[in-house]
C-alpha cells in the first residue's frame, strides 16, 4: 500500500478521498488554490501545497503545478477526485512518465472509452445496446441526411463533451441546422473542439448507471445499479440506489456493463450509464471512468467503501471482494445540496456560512467540506454537501431524508435544501415515477 497520496481536487470529494486514505494509514497531501486556503481538506491534511490563482486553470487544472507538487512532497500517488483533471488521459500518462501512480484507470481506457464515436464501438463489440446514432458528422447537410434516416426528434452532442455542454434537441427539420451551429460553437468554446454526433432521441427515458470495479487484468465485478434521472440541464441533482428496475432488467444491465468494461481490462472504479425506455429496453450512453459524485448511494446499499478499494487496486492488489460477496441491502437516496437560490432560476449563491447543523439519526450520512465561518468561493462548482439516506424501503427513505433535510441548518446562503423538499413531496416522484424531464414535466418551480 502507498505510503503518502497527493488529492488533486477540492471540496467534499478532498475530504472524502482524504478519509479513505487516513483509515488505510496513507499520509496525505491536498493541494490547493488561494480561494481553498482555509478549506477542510487543507486543514485537515499532513502537509498542503498551494498551487495557483482560484482560476481552474491555473490551480486545478495546472498540471505542471500538480506534479510539481508531488514531487516535492515524495507523493506516490495521485488521486485526482471527479471533475478537473480525473478523465484526462495527457495527465494519467504524465503521472506515469513521472513515476506516480494515477488513482484510476489505465491513459488508454480513459481515451478509448471516453471518445464517443470509439466509446460506441465498444459498446457495440461487447454487445451492449446503442442508441441509433452517428459518427462524426463533418457538415450540416450530413446531419440533415442522417436525422432523416432515424426520424425526429434527434440529439446532437459533442463528440468531446459532457455535463449538458454542445447538447440539442430536435424536434423538427427546419430546427436543424441553427441547432448544430450553436452545439457546434458551445462545443468549441467548452472543449476546444467541435465535432458533433447525432442519436435517437428517447422520448422520456429514465437514466440508470450500473458501478463497476476491475482490477486491471480482466476481473470485472458490479456494485449494481444508480437511478440519476432527475436532472435539471443534464447535471444530476438527486440519484436513488437501486433503481426500479425489474430484477431480471437489473441483471441483463448490470452484465452488459462488466463485459464492456472486460474488454478494457478495465481498472479501478467505473461508471456505465444507460438511457432505459418505457418497455426498459435499455441503451448505452457513455462510461465515466472516474468516482462519481453520487458513489455514496452504492456503498450505502453495499456497505462497501469504494474509494479504499481504488486504493488497493492502483497499489497493485487484487479485487477485496467476488461478485458474489455484493448483496444489496435496502435503498439509499443522495440529494446535492448546492450553494443556489432555487427561486431564481437556481442562481449560485457564493457567500459566508454563518451557521451550519447537519442532520444525524440512524441511516443518515453527510459528506460535506463545509463548517461554521466558512467562505464558499464563487469561483467552482456551487456543491457544498451531499445527504444521504438509507432506510429498509424506498418510502422509508423518501421519508428519512425528508426528516434530515428539515433537520439542516445552513445560515448566510441559498440553497436547494427547499427545492429537495418539494422533490421528496412530489406525488409522481413517491411512486417512482421519475424520467430525466421530471423537473420539466412534474414540478412547478
Amino acid at each position: 500500500m502507498f505510503k503518502k497520496i497527493l488529492i488533486a481536487n477540492r471540496g467534499e470529494i478532498a475530504l472524502r478521498v482524504l478519509r479513505a486514505a487516513r483509515e488505510l494509514g496513507i499520509e496525505v497531501v491536498v493541494v490547493y488554490s488561494e480561494a481553498d486556503e482555509n478549506s477542510l481538506p487543507v486543514l485537515l491534511a499532513d502537509e498542503s501545497v498551494c498551487i495557483g490563482a482560484p482560476p481552474s486553470g491555473k490551480s486545478y487544472l495546472n498540471v505542471q503545478n500538480i506534479l510539481s507538487a508531488a514531487t516535492v512532497t515524495g507523493a506516490e500517488a495521485i488521486h485526482p477526485g471527479y471533475g478537473f483533471l480525473s478523465e484526462n488521459a495527457e495527465f494519467a500518462e504524465m503521472c506515469e512518465e513521472h513515476n506516480i501512480t494515477f488513482i484510476g484507470p489505465r491513459p488508454e481506457s480513459i481515451r478509448r472509452i471516453g471518445d464517443k464515436a470509439s466509446a460506441r464501438q465498444i459498446a457495440q463489440d461487447s454487445k451492449v445496446p446503442v442508441v441509433p446514432g452517428s459518427g462524426a458528422l463533418a457538415s450540416v447537410d450530413e446531419a440533415k441526411e442522417f436525422a432523416v434516416k432515424i426520424g425526429f426528434p434527434v440529439i446532437l452532442k459533442a463528440s468531446a463533451g459532457g455535463g449538458g455542454r454542445g447538447m440539442r434537441i430536435v424536434h423538427q427539420p427546419e430546427e436543424l441546422e441553427s441547432q448544430f451551429m450553436n452545439a457546434q460553437e458551445e462545443a468549441r468554446a467548452a472543449f476546444g473542439n467541435p465535432e458533433m454526433y447525432m442519436e435517437k432521441f428517447l422520448e422520456e427515458p429514465r437514466h440508470v448507471e450500473i458501478q463497476v470495479f476491475g482490477d486491471g487484468n480482466g476481473e470485472v465485478i458490479h456494485f449494481y445499479d444508480r437511478d440519476c434521472s432527475i436532472q435539471r440541464r443534464y447535471q444530476k441533482v438527486l440519484e436513488e440506489a437501486p433503481s426500479s428496475l425489474d430484477d431480471s432488467v437489473r441483471i441483463e444491465i448490470a452484465k452488459s456493463a462488466v463485459r464492456l468494461a472486460k474488454s478494457l481490462k478495465y481498472r479501478g472504479a467505473g461508471t456505465v450509464e444507460y438511457l432505459v425506455d418505457r418497455e426498459d429496453n435499455f441503451y448505452f450512453g457513455e462510461m465515466n471512468t472516474r468516482i462519481q459524485v453520487e458513489h455514496p448511494a452504492t456503498e450505502m446499499i453495499t456497505r462497501f467503501d469504494l474509494v479504499q478499494e481504488q486504493f488497493r487496486i492502483a497499489a497493485g492488489q487484487s479485487l477485496s471482494i467476488g461478485q458474489k460477496d455484493v448483496r444489496v441491502e435496502g435503498h439509499a437516496i443522495e440529494v446535492r445540496i448546492n450553494a443556489e437560490d432555487p427561486a431564481h432560476d437556481f442562481r449560485p449563491a457564493a457567500g459566508t456560512i454563518n451557521e451550519v447543523h447537519w442532520p444525524g439519526g440512524p441511516g443518515i450520512r453527510v459528506d460535506s467540506h463545509v463548517y461554521q465561518g466558512y467562505k464558499i468561493p464563487p469561483n467552482y462548482d456551487s456543491l457544498i454537501a451531499k445527504i444521504i439516506a438509507w432506510a429498509p424501503t424506498r418510502e422509508e427513505a423518501i421519508n428519512r431524508m425528508e426528516r434530515a433535510l428539515k433537520e439542516t441548518v445552513i445560515d448566510g446562503v441559498k440553497t436547494t435544501i427547499p427545492f429537495h423538499l418539494q422533490v421528496l413531496d412530489n406525488a409522481f416522484f413517491k411512486r417512482g415515477a421519475v424520467y430525466t424531464n421530471f423537473i420539466e414535466k412534474r414540478m412547478e418551480l
